[in-house]
């Protein structure tokens, strides 16, 4: 089931809407704003996933080593990854 709702933009948003509808060939307004809101879900969840990560592995009062910064990352990413089914 799809719910409609109503959306007021004014002039000038509508026109560089409509200007970048036109540049990335979307046909429809519906179709452009359903993309726009999936793509900032998508944001809003890796941001998430980044926020855990940085609570996961925190950081460090300690000198790190360049080897030991690139096995956390390396780590960090690997497990992004599956959280986020990249793979």
């Amino acid at each position: 089931m799809m719910e409609a709702i109503s959306l007021k933009l004014d002039d000038g948003f509508l026109h560089d809407m409509e200007k970048t509808m036109k540049q990335h060939r979307y046909t429809t307004k519906t179709e452009f704003i359903r993309e726009a809101i999936r793509d900032k879900i998508k944001q809003l969840e890796n941001e998430e996933a980044l926020l855990k990560l940085r609570k996961m592995y925190g950081a460090s009062k300690r000198k790190t080593t360049e080897e030991e910064l690139k096995k956390a990352k390396k780590l960090a990413f690997e497990e992004l990854e599956k959280e986020l089914n990249l793979q």
